[in-house]
């Protein structure tokens, strides 16, 4: 459960500009796939294939950059004492 709540509180903390500009990267690319997947016109499978390619891309951009903390919260978070399991 420590880990689950070490990975919670990662998430809420705040994340660096560098990377706030990456996840909103990342959520562009998972809505130009999300457009692309939704258009009801037929398209080449190639097409198709890369846009879910996209997706993946953006959602692990999305999700690494939400994680990603400054290393000053960093070091606040490991002097807090926590649970021993």
């Amino acid at each position: 459960m420590n880990q689950l709540s070490s990975i919670t509180q990662r998430a809420l903390a705040p994340t660096p500009v560098f990377f706030k500009k990456l996840r909103l990267i990342g959520l562009a690319l998972l809505t130009i796939s999300a457009a692309i997947a939704g258009i009801k016109t037929p398209l080449p499978g190639i097409i198709t294939q890369v846009a879910g390619y996209i997706a993946v891309a953006g959602a692990v951009l999305s999700a690494v950059s939400q994680t990603t903390v400054e290393d000053k919260v960093k070091q606040l978070w490991e002097e807090l004492p926590h649970e021993q399991q």
